[in-house]
């Protein structure tokens, strides 16, 4: 998860680097005390934004079931673990 937030500050640091000689690299350069904050809590914010956006729609539950389904070790203990479920079920009908 970190790694993301790593790369993107090097995303950031090259995009910053090939546009420094323009007329907006100029300004954020100039005005970093005030740009440089204002950046970072545009990115938290974000952050939460799409965190919260992601949980509420489930898009990593539905990868991980999607990974799972691909991982043939993980079908596999996900059908013994089915068929222990359903052997227990079938033994407290009894």
């Amino acid at each position: 998860m970190y790694i993301g937030y790593i790369q993107f500050f090097l995303i950031a640091f090259a995009f910053f680097e090939k546009y420094q000689n323009t007329s907006w690299g100029k300004s954020i350069s100039d005005y970093a005390w005030i740009s440089l904050p204002v950046g970072l809590i545009l990115f938290i914010g974000l952050s939460l934004i799409l965190g919260y956006l992601d949980s509420k729609l489930g898009f990593r539950q539905e990868e991980l079931r999607n990974l799972s389904n691909s991982n043939p070790v993980m079908m596999e203990i996900l059908n013994e673990l089915k068929e222990i479920n359903r052997k227990m079920e079938d033994n407290l009908k009894m």
